[in-house]
């Protein structure tokens, strides 16, 4: 629907968004470039919508504060690791080797942020396959492949053909969100839904499943904050 202007002390332009699929008006602030959106419902009028944004530009103008940009990731930069923030640093040798405190990227530093980019695909491949395997096993269902993306609207999906698709960030998030996310797309294969039967299969092969649930609520979005110069 395009950009509309707040008035107040400062002015804060917010894109409106019309969703068939909202059932009430939301504000979100992009983590990765500061955006604010406005979601309503179709049938919301605008001017409805836009003063519900009114109301809430001290609310904005506070996260607005807190948002701290985006990171370019290389080396000296704190990057976060399975929950884990870690430095990157210099390496030997030809592979990227995972410490501690520390992901050493081997090579020219202009190649840091792909090398560390690559290393961190790979091994959110390698977990999220390895936790797919298990729920599905739990589950007692199969699905018919894994790819991995880097989406910024979910962190994954199962489509109606059994294909399991996730954010790799889901590599920089603590081990137990990740897992959680593969045990909410497994329990698609068995419910294509969002019911309360689908909740008792995620809660059945994962366990209480509401702390890493949050913590994408409340974190996942600053997982998009780190740019590797793709």
């Amino acid at each position: 629907m395009g950009e509309r202007v707040l008035k107040g002390d400062p002015d804060i332009t917010v894109t409106l968004r019309k969703s068939a699929r909202a059932r009430r008006m939301t504000l979100r602030i992009s983590q990765l470039d500061g955006r604010v959106t406005l979601t309503m419902p179709n049938r919301v009028p605008e001017r409805e919508a836009l003063a519900f944004a009114q109301e809430k530009h001290g609310w904005i103008c506070k996260h607005l504060a807190a948002w701290e940009g985006t990171v370019p990731v290389g080396l000296d930069v704190a990057l976060p690791v399975e929950g884990v923030l870690r430095t990157v640093v210099g390496g030997q040798g030809r592979a990227v080797q995972l410490g501690d405190d520390a992901l050493a990227v081997p090579g020219p530093e202009a190649r840091v942020p792909a090398r560390a980019l690559g290393f961190l695909k790979a091994r959110a491949r390698d977990r999220l396959a390895a936790a797919s395997d298990h729920y599905a096993a739990l589950l007692g269902r199969s699905y018919n492949g894994i790819s991995i993306r880097d989406t910024r609207s979910r962190w994954g999906s199962c489509s109606s053909a059994g294909k399991l698709m996730y954010s790799w960030r889901l590599i920089m998030a603590p081990p137990a969100v990740l897992d959680y996310v593969a045990a909410h797309e497994v329990a698609h294969l068995a419910q294509m839904n969002h019911s309360p039967a689908f909740w008792a299969e995620v809660s059945r092969i994962y366990g209480p499943y509401d702390a890493p649930r949050n913590w994408l609520r409340s974190d996942g979005n600053a997982l998009h904050r780190y740019r590797f110069g793709d």
